[in-house]
C-alpha cells in the first residue's frame, strides 16, 4: 500500500492545493493532508477551522484523510506509515525551497522520499498569502477557492474590518 502525506499550513486552502490533492489521490492508495502550524506565518484561521475546511473539500476522495500535527514532517510519516512526502511546486523558487527541505527530511530519515508535483499552469502564481492580501484590500477571488473557503474567508475579513472599527471608535473616544 503506498500512502503519502501532504502537509502544508493551509491558510486557507486553494483550487491549487485541491488540485494537487486529487492528482495525489489518483496516485496513492491513501492520502493524507496534514494541516500543520507555521511559526513564520500569522495565520487567519485556526487549525481546528482549517482542518474542518479541508474535510469539506475533500469529502467526495474516499482515499483522503486530513489530520493535524506538530513537529518534525519525518515523525509524522513514520507515525502514520507514509512512505512519501507529497509536495506542490509553483516555480523555481518553490523548487529550490523544498529542494532544501526534502535534503534535510532525508538527513533526518534516509526513507523520507519526496514526490514533487508541478501545479497546473492556471494555478502557479497563486499563494494562499496573495490571495488573503488580494482579498482583504476587497479583491474577488472566488475563482481560484472551493465555495467553502470563499464563504469563510468572507466571513472572517468581514470580521476582522468589524473589530477594526471597534477599536478605531473606542481609541477615538
Amino acid at each position: 500500500m503506498k500512502i503519502a502525506l501532504f502537509p502544508g499550513s493551509f491558510d486557507p486552502l486553494t483550487l491549487g492545493h485541491l488540485d494537487l490533492i486529487r492528482r495525489g489521490s489518483a496516485l496513492f492508495d491513501q492520502l493524507a493532508v496534514a494541516v500543520m502550524s507555521n511559526d513564520s506565518k500569522k495565520p487567519l484561521f485556526t487549525v481546528e477551522e482549517r482542518v474542518a475546511q479541508v474535510k469539506e473539500a475533500v469529502a467526495g476522495l474516499s482515499n483522503v484523510s486530513v489530520i493535524t500535527a506538530e513537529g518534525l514532517t519525518v515523525d509524522l510519516m513514520n507515525k502514520i506509515g507514509a512512505d512519501y512526502l507529497m509536495r506542490g511546486l509553483r516555480n523555481v523558487t518553490d523548487f529550490q525551497y523544498e529542494r532544501d527541505i526534502a535534503a534535510m527530511n532525508q538527513f533526518l530519515d534516509d526513507q523520507a522520499e519526496t514526490i514533487f508535483f508541478l501545479a497546473d499552469p492556471k494555478y502557479q502564481h497563486l499563494s494562499s498569502s496573495l490571495l488573503k492580501e488580494t482579498a482583504a484590500a476587497g479583491g474577488d477571488i472566488s475563482a481560484y477557492l472551493p465555495g467553502n473557503i470563499n464563504k469563510a474567508l468572507e466571513k472572517r475579513l468581514r470580521e476582522q474590518k468589524l473589530e477594526q472599527v471597534k477599536e478605531q471608535n473606542e481609541q477615538t473616544r
